[in-house]
């Protein structure tokens, strides 16, 4: 078995941050308690990567972050601690670049490379589209931007494309060399032409040693030059290639390949295949043979094409490990759905917790003010469900119209051999494939060889019911043939492989569908309360009661006591605690609203029309807008510091900028509307700036600080219950203390652990960082105290039981309470506050007024009463009755963290 779990601790390499930086952070990671590094990728990726998901060589170490050596230096620094290490791996895609030496090969050889089936091409199509063009393929060539290079250092000749640079089939380089004043010009196109891929590199050697000779230098480059000179020589040695260059706006609907959501640099990687993930996973195996591997995260699991099969895969090649290690996946579950328990991993990476913290601390009583509020600032009222829907519908057969076309060609050579069904036509079949993809509720369904799961069968049918309930196909015959598609059901073998093969790619597509239109998409446009807007979360499920919580956390316990707690990631649209600030809107949202009404007519001079109708900023922007801003301004926030002004207005702009074009009303990626966005960056400078907008901002943080109070008492609540919830925290990097950071690339800014360092050092008491709560110390000595309470009984915390305690009195709205209990009398008790906004009252205080609590108590079953307690927060023992009073937790701390001595 691999080291103990206790927490993780999240790691963004790259950027500043390499092996070395590890290395020197494992002392504190000790300290802090955490049991294992998780790091983000580390093997090789694409020249520039800034997050390493587009790797190029699974086997090879990323030489800037330290290469091999660093990766020994780290490991050995965090062995010598007893901290484990936890990789992020990326199994789904890999980048498609020149440093890609499998993806090289396939474009120099075509079905003749070696790696030709590694990589999910449709290999039935003309040309693999290669969509880098800058422009219409024929303006490339007519104005120059097509040529043939020469790699001296590596002896190859290759074809450029205005700084891209692709591999030539060596077949083909005769049509260069014939242009070659030189006595080897006949020998090099005749070896050429009939070479195999071994006898290419044989002769690139040759070629490598001519080139030592000057004449031959010489007369290679006049051959280069005249083959550039004549622009129909180039275009016929580049239409002899396996490839086609093309305009990058044909990736969307004529890609040859599958890709990463629409990613078109991002090529969709066939694990299924037993070869690819021998060859793909040769150097994880060995590090977990040497004890330097103890668990994987494996990056999107719904993109592979049997998930079940390739974690089963995983498992059996880690079986001959004597530390197993474990496996963790990038899983997002929606709505009811939960983990497969067949899959036999430890758990996902968290998001559904995300998602049950949400509903604990947002305020469900206050929801239609709320709703009020926003259509009243909008001028509208907006239906979120109607949006996702549409967006579902744009995003599928705009963006990903590739991938729709690919999947109703296969659906039609289906429908083809049937009588009942060879009368469907394209259009009908195309439409009634995005009408089911729309009406899943779930990202995907799991059919595969071994047959259709009771629970997916069930999924698919309800799906199909609801697509043509919405009658956007006249009949219901060609949705009844999709369903019967995606649950393989068929009588001839041709039909079922082809069933097969169409359900495999369309649910590899679904979770691209959810994806980008929803996270991506509708949560920059449906704006009410942002806090809401996140991965796996649901925005018009707003707030939920304690039980709901409860029953969550009793889930975990059954289905994946070691999946991660998680609170902030790299993909989290905001910091865990901008979240928790943002959250405490939800209880007063009159409140907002005037506030919000203030703002907005103050900043009405930078509100620009830059067209008929439209306005920069729109309005759900700038509601959004004035969240951001609430969520970002750290606790000790001085409006008169310009440099911190900036340096938040900066930061502002990158994320209003990334909004907008997410939402895709008014601008996008694709086609910026430059009018638009000046407008919008000039409306987020005004507002940071005193000499534009005077002491609008001093104005608005004065008025903010109940939000800003209550937010982090919510912050430090949450965090409590990360430390005692069913599962392993997982500490994203620097959220030991406050993280009021923007979606990527603000969560990705680096983190000043000398100072953290300082501060786990320095002793104080945590009483006594409460009073300097601003400066989020107080929630470092948290978390490193309820580690270490966990560190005292793991499986309590994991496998242990999980009870939910009634809470009484006054205040009992405001309280959540639950035990954790094994079979050996270990028990913890966890405490904690919500709905802090309303508990704290109108003034900024941070903690519950004298009295504040009232007669309100949290009752305790039998088992529990009567028992000494440890205090997991600042020490010492406590006697427990049959109730805890609110008013009388340890040390006069709004929340306890207890466990049995």
């Amino acid at each position: 078995m691999s080291r103990t779990l206790i927490a993780t601790y999240r790691l963004q390499f790259r950027e500043g941050t390499d092996f070395e930086t590890a290395r020197a952070l494992a002392p504190y990671l000790q300290t802090l308690g955490v049991s294992h590094l998780y790091a983000s990728p580390i093997f090789s990726a694409s020249p520039g990567s800034t997050h390493g998901y587009d790797v190029v060589d699974y086997n090879r170490f990323e030489a800037d972050l330290g290469g091999d050596d660093g990766f020994l230096r780290m490991s050995d620094a965090l062995s010598g601690r007893d901290i484990g290490l936890l990789l992020d791996f990326v199994p789904n895609h890999m980048g498609v670049s020149p440093e890609n030496a499998w993806w090289e090969d396939v474009l120099a050889w075509g079905r003749d490379s070696r790696h030709a089936h590694t990589f999910d091409i449709a290999w039935d199509a003309e040309k693999v589209l290669i969509p880098v063009l800058g422009k219409p393929y024929g303006e490339a060539a007519a104005s120059g931007d097509l040529s043939v290079v020469l790699d001296r250092e590596r002896a190859r000749l290759r074809f450029d494309a205005a700084g891209y640079e692709l591999p030539l089939d060596p077949r083909t380089l005769g049509a260069i060399f014939g242009f070659l004043d030189h006595p080897e010009r006949d020998r090099l196109i005749r070896r050429f032409a009939v070479a195999t891929p071994v006898e290419a590199e044989e002769l690139t050697e040759r070629l490598r040693e001519h080139l030592a000779e000057e004449s031959f230098a010489t007369a290679l480059d006049a051959a280069i030059a005249a083959m550039n000179a004549d622009k129909a020589a180039l275009h016929d040695l580049h239409e002899a290639q396996v490839w086609r260059l093309a305009w990058w706006r044909t990736a969307r609907e004529k890609l040859t390949y599958r890709r990463f959501f629409e990613i078109a640099d991002l090529i969709g990687v066939r694990q299924e295949l037993r070869h690819v993930f021998r060859d793909s996973h040769r150097t994880i195996i060995r590090l977990a043979r040497e004890r330097r591997l103890d668990g994987i995260r494996i990056d999107h699991v719904d993109g592979l094409a049997d998930p079940k099969a390739y974690l089963e895969d995983l498992r059996q090649a880690f079986q001959s490990v004597r530390r197993e290690p474990m496996i963790h996946v990038e899983k997002i579950l929606t709505g009811e759905e939960r983990l497969r328990t067949s899959w036999k991993i430890e758990g996902t990476t968290g998001y559904e917790f995300i998602t049950a913290l949400a509903g604990l601390y947002v305020d469900a009583g206050q929801e239609a003010a709320m709703t009020a509020a926003y259509a009243g600032f909008l001028g509208q009222e907006e239906d979120l469900r109607a949006m996702i829907l549409s967006q579902k519908r744009s995003i599928f057969s705009r963006n990903l119209a590739g991938e729709l076309a690919y999947l109703t060609g296969e659906a039609l050579g289906v429908a083809g051999r049937g009588l009942a069904t060879r009368d469907l036509g394209q259009d009908t079949i195309s439409r009634s494939i995005v009408e089911v993809a729309a009406a899943l509720p779930v990202y995907r369904t799991y059919v595969g060889v071994e047959g259709v799961p009771a629970k997916d069968a069930a999924i698919i049918d309800a799906a199909v019911d609801l697509a043509k309930s919405r009658r956007e196909v006249e009949a219901d015959e060609p949705i009844d043939f999709i369903g019967r598609l995606l649950k393989l059901d068929f009588e001839d073998g041709r039909d079922v492989a082809g069933a097969l093969n169409f359900t495999r790619r369309f649910q590899q597509t679904t979770g691209a569908v959810m994806a980008k239109a929803v996270e991506d998409t509708v949560f920059y446009r449906y704006n009410r309360l942002i806090a809401l807007n996140e991965v796996g979360g649901e925005p018009d499920h707003y707030g939920a009661p304690v039980s709901s919580f409860h029953a969550a956390m009793e889930i975990r316990v059954e289905d994946q006591p070691e999946g991660l707690l998680a609170t902030s990631t790299h993909d989290t649209k905001r910091g865990e605690d901008a979240r928790a600030r943002l959250y405490s809107l939800s209880e007063a949202p009159d409140r907002w609203a005037e506030i919000v009404k203030g703002l907005a007519e103050r900043m009405a001079p930078f509100r620009i029309e830059v067209a008929p109708g439209v306005v920069s900023p729109d309005p759900a922007s700038e509601w959004m807008f004035y969240q951001g801003l609430l969520g970002v301004l750290p606790a000790d926030f001085d409006p008169s510091d310009a440099e911190a002004r900036k340096a938040i207005g900066q930061r502002l702009a990158g994320f209003m900028e990334k909004a907008v074009r997410e939402a895709k009303r008014y601008t996008s990626w694709t086609a910026p509307a430059e009018a638009y966005e000046t407008a919008l960056q000039d409306f987020v400078a005004a507002a940071l700036d005193a000499g534009k907008t005077g002491s609008f901002l001093a104005d608005f943080w004065a008025e903010a600080q109940p939000f800003v109070a209550a937010g982090a008492l919510t912050s430090l609540s949450q965090t409590l219950i990360k430390m005692a919830a069913p599962g392993v925290p997982d500490i994203y990097q620097g959220t030991e203390f406050y993280d009021l950071s923007l979606v990527d690339p603000d969560n990705r800014r680096s983190i000043d652990f000398p100072a953290r360092e300082e501060t786990m050092s320095n002793g104080h008491s945590m009483t006594g960082a409460l009073e300097h709560w601003r400066n989020g110390h107080v929630k470092a000595k948290l978390t490193a105290a309820g580690l270490k309470v966990r560190a005292s009984a793991p499986e309590l915390f994991t496998k242990g039981a999980y009870v939910p305690l009634e809470v009484e009195g006054e205040k009992a709205a405001h309280v959540v309470a639950f035990a954790r209990t094994d079979g050996e009398g270990r028990a913890a008790i966890a405490i904690a506050p919500r709905l802090c906004l309303s508990l704290l009252g109108s003034g900024a205080g941070f903690l519950p007024s004298e009295g504040g609590w009232g007669d309100t108590r949290v009752i305790l079953p039998r088992k529990l009463s009567g028992l000494t307690y440890d205090d997991g927060l600042e020490g010492g023992t406590v006697k427990i009755g049959s109730a805890i009073e609110m008013a009388g937790l340890p040390n006069d701390l709004p929340f306890a963290l207890l466990i049995s001595t």
